[in-house]
């Protein structure tokens, strides 16, 4: 069986090392990797594939930062071609990233077979683009992979036959639970304390993307009390530079975007975490680290209802849950099967598929 798998942003990679680990495990599997480029710089792609030692990729389709609509367009166009050359049985897309939802349509439109790693996962914010790409990719795949029980509801309730769900749990935990045995030391690069500092991370459009609402985030970030140390996105970066808001992360420990491994250590040491990261939310969870997602809504509830997550929208939401402790009042639970198996569940599953027509 001939396989692509679909590596595009920072976040797939994460997904997708273990899954290309086991894979490799299985003379049955003849494994393409292809990137597709939508994060290029050092930070943000090659130094994951070294800290999770993924594989360099067989094909890299280079297509860079540019619209939604251009950047769709232009993976569309190019992994087409590598499709029609390489004749793959199977194309495994994860997560909701644009490159996500254009490998997936080229698949569909070819007639090839499709798996969708972590599907099911809704907001019920259609403003969001990764909603979008979300519902579009599930409708057309012939394997959803789910991370958690909320999302074959959903699925269900889309019309999704539920022959084509599987319940293998959150692959990303795979990656945290190998990772979290190579501590690095970037506390002592940094001059930080086990528990004794906060992590921010904001890179959504609806945070960053506009003065006002920036502006008003650096103030309260300012104020909190707790050390905060932020390794910044390039998006957030370019936001603050361009509103010439570079005087209000005087108290902030400002660092570039950091490698996984590095960010793992950091996180896995921290007091709290102030985020608009879907997947942060998730690791936060497992190492029952109390989170403040500063969004209005998120696709992942079961970080709320069994985890250390909380949405947060104002400085009184935010001051009141670092201060009571809100977070943490219930039984935090880790979720069924983040147990750091969820891609040899998957393998096992493909294995069983004797010939894809």
């Amino acid at each position: 069986m001939k396989i692509i798998n679909i590596v595009g942003a920072r976040p797939n990679f994460v997904k997708i090392a273990p899954l290309m680990k086991e894979m490799k495990k299985n003379p049955q599997f003849d494994t393409i990797l292809v990137h597709t480029g939508q994060h290029y710089d050092d930070q943000m792609s090659n130094s994951f594939f070294k800290d999770l030692d993924i594989p360099q990729p067989d094909i890299n389709l280079n297509v860079g930062s540019e619209t939604h609509a251009v950047q769709t367009a232009e993976v569309m166009i190019k992994f087409e071609k590598v499709c029609l050359k390489e004749k793959p049985d199977l194309i495994v897309v994860v997560g909701d990233v644009n490159s996500t939802l254009a490998c997936a349509l080229v698949a569909v439109k070819l007639g090839i077979k499709l798996a969708h790693v972590e599907a099911g996962l809704r907001s019920f914010d259609r403003s969001m683009p990764e909603e979008i790409n979300r519902i579009l990719v599930d409708q057309i795949s012939d394997y959803l992979f789910i991370t958690e029980e909320d999302a074959y509801e959903n699925l269900i309730k889309e019309g999704i036959s539920k022959n084509k769900i599987y319940f293998v749990g959150n692959i990303m935990i795979d990656s945290l639970k190998n990772s979290l045995e190579k501590q690095t030391d970037i506390l002592e690069r940094l001059n930080l304390k086990s528990k004794n500092y906060g992590i921010v991370t904001l890179h959504r459009p609806s945070n960053v993307d506009d003065k006002d609402k920036l502006q008003n985030l650096l103030e309260i970030l300012n104020d909190i009390e707790t050390k905060l140390v932020w390794p910044m996105h390039p998006r957030t970066k370019n936001s603050i530079q361009k509103f010439n808001l570079e005087d209000k992360l005087k108290k902030i420990v400002v660092t570039e975007a950091l490698g996984y491994l590095d960010f793992i250590s950091l996180l896995s040491q921290s007091k709290f975490v102030l985020t608009d990261s879907g997947g942060i939310q998730e690791e936060t969870t497992y190492l029952k680290i109390p989170c403040l997602t500063i969004r209005k809504s998120t696709e992942r509830p079961i970080t709320i209802n069994q985890g250390t997550n909380i949405l947060v929208n104002s400085r009184e939401e935010i001051e009141n849950a670092l201060k009571n402790n809100l977070i943490l009042k219930h039984d935090i639970k880790i979720p069924k099967y983040w147990d750091g198996c969820t891609a040899s569940r998957i393998v096992k599953i493909l294995s069983k598929i004797k010939r894809i027509d």
